[in-house]
């Protein structure tokens, strides 16, 4: 009767919003991670200058992080299986906030690949260790809004990285105090991560009983579902068609982001006659309608899964829609001559590309939760596949070619990947490993 009194009490009183607060740290950290990204390439025209680089070797440095980040995202998502999100996330930052700052005491362009390899082993964890925060603190109807919302970083970092540190270079007269200046500013966040970040809502003092609950009943609802027999084994994730889909679907997605990451900057002034200022303001417009893409979408998405419709509807309409609009933007970018055209179009590239942020709510669709770190690793694994090859793909082209024509239809193709395997994936039923 003490328990029927309590749970009572509990459920009177508003829910804290704790599990939300802790999705802002996370867009927190994605932002700060793809603005230490994005500070290679706005940086890149000083840096070519400098080091005397030629294209194809401005393509291998603007690979370099995914070499390592990309062959560190399974053995990530193991590490934070196994020793939980919040103390990977404070190594992480700590690791990555000084690889930043080294950049900046380079003096060739050996030592800035030597850094920027670093940096991907230090930043390969934290895409899983949000997946797993995923999965512990949301319900099933919120994970879609909590993986745009993290997600939603990246274009944000992309926005505020490329206005932020060129307005640095500007001020400080050096492209190295702007790196060593972000490299502080990411300890300094992953010091706040460490203080609010918790592994389970019950381990977090804001939380109370009331949303403790919101969060408990709705997952035992959801384990309840889970397959009884487990193999255990990660490796058996390739037997399942969905897992191959989801894997190259989100290769094409993240190549043609990372293709317009890298390269972007560098093709506005070099194509269309942009400046480092403008060059810095057109990047931050055209990543800023990624992120607000990004939130409309899991909005979207999530109002339309609460509202009763089936996830493989709401979830294949979502990535139809991405695919269709963010193919023939990107590839009328080829064929227009006019700057403030190009902006335009690649602002709607980004508005719809960046709802392929959804595919981070697909491991907590399909694994079981002893396994959605694993997931979640191998979903980024196969993403920044591509990341590792388009720099370099594009410099050769641009080399070869003297042209961005070819490498923009690349990017196209990329967008027409992800509508054909996205509507393949079945987004309903749980994988028994």
């Amino acid at each position: 009767m003490s328990r029927q009194i309590d749970l009572s009490a509990a459920y009177a009183q508003p829910k804290t919003s704790v599990r939300w607060k802790i999705f802002l740290v996370m867009l927190l950290l994605v932002t700060v991670n793809y603005i230490d990204r994005a500070s290679l390439s706005v940086a890149m025209p000083l840096l070519t200058k400098e080091f005397s680089l030629s294209p194809v070797m401005q393509g291998f440095i603007l690979s370099s992080f995914f070499w390592s980040y990309t062959l560190m995202q399974i053995p990530g998502g193991q590490l934070v299986d196994r020793f939980k999100p919040r103390a990977v996330l404070a190594l992480c930052t700590l690791f990555w906030g000084g690889f930043q700052a080294l950049a900046a005491i380079a003096t060739s362009s050996a030592g800035l690949l030597m850094t920027r390899i670093g940096l991907g082993v230090a930043e390969a964890p934290v895409a899983s260790a949000g997946g797993a925060l995923n999965a512990a603190w949301l319900t099933q109807h919120e994970r879609v809004r909590g993986a745009s919302l993290m997600d939603g970083g990246s274009p944000l970092g992309a926005a505020f990285g490329s206005v932020l540190i060129a307005w640095l270079i500007l001020v400080m007269h050096s492209w190295r105090s702007a790196f060593a200046i972000a490299g502080i500013g990411t300890i300094l966040c992953g010091m706040v991560a460490w203080r609010y970040i918790r592994n389970q809502p019950r381990e977090h003092a804001g939380v109370n009983e009331a949303e403790a609950l919101h969060i408990e009943r709705a997952q035992a609802l959801e384990h309840a579902k889970e397959a009884k027999e487990l193999s255990g084994r990660s490796i058996d994730f390739f037997r399942f068609r969905s897992v191959w889909l989801m894997f190259f679907g989100f290769m094409c997605c993240t190549t043609l982001y990372y293709g317009l990451l890298t390269w972007m900057p560098t093709y506005l002034h070099k194509v269309h006659g942009f400046d480092l200022q403008k060059m810095g303001n057109a990047s931050f417009l055209i990543f800023l309608c990624g992120f607000v893409g990004e939130v409309v979408g899991g909005f979207i998405a999530d109002k339309w899964l609460a509202s009763g419709a089936a996830p493989n509807l709401v979830m294949r309409v979502m990535f139809g829609i991405a695919g269709v609009v963010a193919t023939i933007s990107v590839f009328c970018v080829a064929y227009a001559t006019s700057p403030r055209m190009v902006v335009i179009l690649l602002s709607a590239t980004l508005f719809f590309l960046r709802w392929g942020g959804l595919y981070w709510s697909i491991p907590a669709m399909l694994a079981t939760r002893n396994k959605v770190g694993a997931l979640g690793g191998l979903l980024n694994f196969g993403g920044n596949l591509g990341g590792m090859a388009i720099p370099i793909v594009v410099g050769a082209i641009v080399q070869y070619t003297g042209s961005y024509f070819l490498a923009l239809m690349c990017f196209a193709a990329m967008g027409a990947g992800l509508l054909v395997c996205s509507i393949g994936i079945d987004y309903e039923r749980k994988i028994p490993v």
